[in-house]
């Protein structure tokens, strides 16, 4: 990058970081203290220094800044310092990876004055016509020192474009004030979101991507904490270095998010990784490399910022993987390789997705927000297909998703709540003192797996320590059963094991309603439980409660009641159970969501989760009908009945037993004539709706020749006279070559895709059914959609562009962009589209709108 003719400042706090680590005697040596631990120290730049040196090598250039001539003399007293001990870990964690390098083990403080705030240090070189000034402003005195700020941005004639990475957002500070009056429009703020949740703005952590973006909206819009900040005309917030949020405000506010798919906010760094210093520094600087470099380029700031964060967020993961080096003295800190893309680097900037998030104070709107739907040109439903014929990985590249063991989430509420309760283990395995059970609940219809779903999340966290027990409380006779099952408890915990403990069907009739509610209330308060007059501690335990008649949390709660009688009448028996005393000891619950359609307007993924199911029973039990490609070898047919069958009656366990009764065992390909007997799918689905699913390519195919006359003779009906001439197909099916009427007739076999496009699909009926009509909007969708369908196919074929129809040279005048085709020719497409609906309902064939994540994407 040539950045001579830019002048770049780089100031802020300053901090010297010194790092201690023990080596080891490798020899044995004739002076004592050699053959003893050794404990090394090294000092480093921090904060603006080192901020100034990662900028240096993200540009290729050199920046003003303060500078410090020799690290090893004595430090001045009044400069800050910060004390680190490092130890070797894993580069990256997997069995083949044995690389180790140095991170930090434990911070172990910050040494400053006794009086006042920390030393600065001048600028050397300051020029008043910077092009770009950087702040680091770490609160330690610099924001409030005038004397040390660089002179472009002491100037109020001056306008350069600042960066400023603000560590304490406070309204109030001096050089706050002095950016906000004379720079504010060229400043671009950088604010970690740990740094905001420490000021009270609450924003969730490690739940979801869409939890956390709309989270930060709603503060943003809301919390007068940081009103200041929303006047910022471009504010990043990193969320850890896994994503980050993009705010712009130039009048009107949008918002952008920008995450990695397969990772959450903190999920990149694993605990046996080690920690280090200045991440957001590092991606301070991958993010001044693209807005330089679009500087350069006379970029718009926005497009700059946008790869900016791309560039931060893969600049700060490798950062942290190089860590200090194998051999701290010998070891380029930073490492100049965080800046430049390798061949085998781990992760590319093409990996980080971004999205637009929903600015909307509805909280319907806000909850039913996935960024699978508003990520994916594509239905819901082609997404399924592709999952289980080409394998999660391909189909859901660009999709979050979250792993737990073997389980895998893509619906947003699964993934919220499988998360915390992940987090809520985490902290509970590794807390040393514990004085009664971490309680959960867990909701779902029978089969819909909510003792796998559990069970992953604890063992992708403790797997060596953590033992499970299964007791059915549906099946127990007594209170005694009860004590015995707390026995078995007890001697696992004493082992030093962690049980995990299913109470399956908690909520069934025990001497009442909800009677066996009461029996776990000391338990789970006390962490003990008694056995005629002793007591006994049960130890460290999770317990698993499962519903086993509540299929949800609202449901065992009775908030789903709308009868204001029925309401009170339960809330009575509830109470008389102990319900709310139960509730109370719960730390968190998981409603399982399995391949059932849980609610006709909300829950509009369940074709996603089936489809995972779907494709991991295929994984797990047919491999052979997997390719070496990874292609699913299975007919359309029996995919569109296994995803589209209205419901499974029961749950997972019935799409499996499909599965295993049909005919596989020497299969290449799943086909129709594989499937069970209908007696023996009435077991498991709707027979008929389920065949009429499997049958609706063949019932659409055998119609494709009607459809075709009937689209063919609608044209010519639509046509005037001064078009006969030049349209020379208007005329009989019977006449018109083969190349035509197969043009027509692969137009009508695209007609279910264009409509999936605009939230419709084609389904076969009995009877004749009323005609729809288009809003205008979805009408020109599908016109500039056929168009740029059949503009493919002809170029495909080899035809070009030309003023005058030549079939013979292929040329053709409409081969350009929708909006270059003239009017008349792109009403006759309106016009054609129009027809669908009567020529489809002709034939017996509806067209139905899918079904919506909102009423808000009802209306197109």
């Amino acid at each position: 990058m040539d950045t001579k003719d830019l002048k770049i400042v780089v100031s802020g706090d300053i901090c010297i970081d010194l790092l201690q680590w023990k080596t080891e005697p490798k020899d044995k040596s004739p002076s004592n203290w050699r053959n003893h631990t050794n404990m090394n120290v090294i000092a480093k730049g921090g904060g603006a220094l080192l901020l100034s040196g990662l900028v240096d090598l993200a540009i290729e250039g050199s920046v003003i800044s303060p500078q410090i001539e020799d690290l090893d003399a004595p430090i001045p007293k009044k400069l800050l310092r910060s004390t680190s001990e490092l130890e070797l870990f894993p580069k990256t964690i997997g069995e083949k990876n044995k690389d180790k390098v140095y991170r930090v083990k434990s911070f172990l403080g910050y040494t400053g004055p006794s009086t006042g705030d920390p030393k600065l240090l001048p600028i050397i070189n300051d020029d008043v016509d910077a092009d770009v000034v950087i702040i680091d402003d770490e609160n330690n005195g610099f924001s409030s020192n005038k004397d040390f700020w660089p002179l472009a941005i002491k100037s109020t004639e001056k306008s350069p474009l600042v960066i400023y990475k603000m560590n304490n957002p406070i309204e109030f500070s001096d050089l706050w004030k002095q950016v906000e009056k004379y720079h504010i429009k060229n400043t671009v703020v950088i604010i970690g979101g740990d740094d905001l949740r420490s000021k009270g703005v609450n924003i969730s952590k490690s739940l979801s991507w869409e939890k956390t973006a709309l989270d930060f909206i709603w503060q943003i819009n809301n919390n007068p904490n940081i009103a200041f900040i929303a006047k910022c005309h471009h504010l990043v917030i990193p969320f850890g270095i896994e994503g980050a949020i993009y705010y712009r405000n130039d009048g009107v506010s949008q918002s952008q998010l920008y995450f990695l798919p397969n990772e959450f906010e903190g999920g990149f760094i694993k605990e046996a990784q080690g920690k280090i210093y200045g991440l957001t520094s590092c991606f301070v600087a991958g993010l001044t490399r693209s807005i330089v470099s679009g500087k350069l380029k006379n970029e718009e700031l926005s497009k700059s910022i946008g790869k900016g964060i791309r560039e931060g967020i893969v600049s700060a993961q490798k950062y942290f993987i190089y860590g200090f080096g194998e051999n701290i003295e010998e070891f380029t800190f930073p490492n100049p390789a965080i800046f430049t893309e390798e061949k085998d680097d781990f992760i590319y900037k093409e990996n980080i997705q971004d999205v637009l998030i929903r600015n909307s104070d509805n909280p319907d709107c806000q909850s039913c927000w996935y960024i699978i739907k508003d990520q994916n040109s594509s239905n819901l439903t082609e997404i399924a297909y592709d999952i289980v014929k080409n394998g999660e990985k391909s189909a859901l590249k660009f999709i979050p998703i979250a792993t737990f063991g073997k389980l895998k989430a893509v619906d947003r509420a699964e993934i919220e709540a499988y998360r915390s309760i992940k987090n809520l283990m985490t902290e509970y395995v590794s807390a040393k003192k514990t004085e009664h059970p971490l309680c959960i609940s867990v909701f779902g219809t029978p089969g819909s797996g909510k003792s796998f779903g559990v069970t992953e999340v604890a063992s992708s966290i403790a797997p060596e320590i953590i033992e499970k027990l299964d007791f059915n409380l549906s099946q127990f006779q007594s209170v005694g059963n009860l004590i015995t099952a707390f026995h078995k408890v007890r001697d696992i915990s004493l082992t030093g094991k962690v049980p995990l403990v299913f109470f399956d069907e908690f909520d069934s009739a025990f001497d009442g309603k909800l009677g066996w509610l009461k029996h776990f209330l000391a338990p789970m308060q006390d962490g003990a439980f008694r056995e005629g007059d002793a007591i006994h501690p049960i130890g460290k335990a999770i317990f698993v409660f499962a519903g086993g008649t509540s299929i949800t949390f609202k449901e065992f709660c009775g908030e789903n009641i709308e009868d204001e009688g029925e309401h009170k009448e339960f809330l009575s028996q509830f109470q008389n159970a102990k319900g709310p005393d139960f509730v109370s000891r719960l730390r968190g619950y998981v409603n399982i969501l399995g391949p059932n359609q849980t609610d006709e307007q909300w829950d509009q993924l369940f074709v996603i989760r089936r489809a995972m199911l779907l494709r991991s029973l295929l994984e797990r039990k047919t491999p052979h009908l997997i390719n070496e490609r990874g292609e699913a070898q299975i007919d359309s047919g029996v995919l569109r009945a296994l995803l589209k069958v209205p419901k499974y009656k029961h749950e997972s366990r019935s799409m499996e037993a499909i599965l295993e009764m049909s005919m596989l065992n020497n299969a290449r390909k799943w086909e129709q004539s594989h499937l069970p007997s209908k007696e023996q799918l009435t077991l498991h689905v709707d027979e008929e709706q389920f065949l009429r699913n499997l049958m609706h390519d063949t019932f659409f195919s055998e119609k494709i020749e009607k459809l075709a006359m009937a689209i063919h003779y609608n044209d010519i009906i639509l046509c005037d006279d001064r078009n006969m001439e030049t349209l020379s197909y208007l005329k009989a099916w019977e006449e018109l070559n083969n190349e035509i009427k197969n043009s027509i007739r692969d137009q009508v076999r695209h007609i279910p895709n264009a409509l999936h496009k605009i939230n419709y699909e084609v389904i076969s009926v009995k009877e004749k059914p009323d005609v729809i009509n288009f809003t205008e909007k979805e009408v020109n969708i599908l016109a500039e959609y056929e168009h740029k369908r059949w503009s493919l196919v002809k170029k495909e074929a080899g035809w070009k562009h030309g003023n005058i129809l030549d079939a013979k040279k292929k040329i053709h005048p409409s081969l350009v962009s929708w909006d270059s085709l003239p009017s008349e020719f792109q009403n006759n497409i309106i016009e054609n589209i129009k027809s669908w609906p009567y020529i489809l309902s002709n034939s017996n064939l509806t067209i139905e709108r899918l079904k919506y994540l909102c009423k808000c994407e009802a209306v197109l």
